[in-house]
């Protein structure tokens, strides 16, 4: 995406969360929700970032939630690619309660308090698929459930919400799709892709940004 946004004038900044990307060596047992939302904190505030359009991608719609809780003087809009859209108290394991299972026994399998990657889509192409296999890491399991708290209410700020058409067959995003589509203050697109469009449909992902931001 980096490329196809300087092309178009745009910057685009993308911060690891702590414990993941080339940050995975800090991850630790109590890593939460909480510390993932201070890292953009801190990003937006020693990089001095305004007029923000806030992007979050799945678990990143939890993140990009709390972010704009707390600095909504600096973000102009929100946009949600395929993301969990929290209301307050919730946590992601509350949104998707039916992977809690599964997820606590892959923990379990490890080493208690990880979660390893999530199957890729089967549209990844294989020079794709052997790019993300390199970066992706096991995530803290507390980060999925620790229940955001939101301070100042249910934001006002535009948002927008691209559902990705090519769902698997536990569909997680669908609801929040449904939900959107019967909500005052939100603008809602689909994208006939897969769950992460910025790996496997880039270019239909930036038209469709251009278009949002427009």
């Amino acid at each position: 995406m980096h490329p196809l946004m300087q092309a178009a004038g745009h910057r685009l900044v993308t911060p690891s969360y702590t414990g993941l990307g080339e940050r995975a060596h800090l991850a630790h047992q109590g890593l939460d929700l909480e510390a993932h939302i201070q890292d953009m904190l801190n990003v937006i505030s020693y990089e001095d970032l305004r007029d923000i359009v806030l992007v979050g991608h799945s678990y990143g719609g939890m993140v990009a939630t709390g972010v704009a809780d707390r600095v909504r003087e600096r973000i102009a809009q929100m946009i949600y690619i395929d993301a969990f859209v929290p209301r307050d108290g919730q946590s992601l394991f509350d949104l998707n309660e039916s992977a809690i299972e599964t997820m606590r026994e892959l923990a379990s399998d490890g080493d208690g308090w990880r979660i390893p990657p999530m199957p890729t889509a089967p549209d990844t192409s294989p020079a794709d698929l052997e790019w993300l296999t390199a970066r992706r890491v096991d995530m803290p399991i507390k980060c999925f459930e620790q229940k955001l708290r939101l301070q100042h209410g249910e934001t006002s700020l535009p948002r927008s919400y691209i559902y990705a058409l090519r769902a698997t067959q536990a569909d997680t995003f669908g609801q929040f799709a449904r939900r959107i589509k019967n909500e005052a203050g939100w603008r809602y697109f689909e994208l006939d892709a897969s769950h992460s469009p910025n790996v496997t449909a880039p270019e239909a992902l930036m038209a469709m940004l251009q278009e949002i931001v427009a």
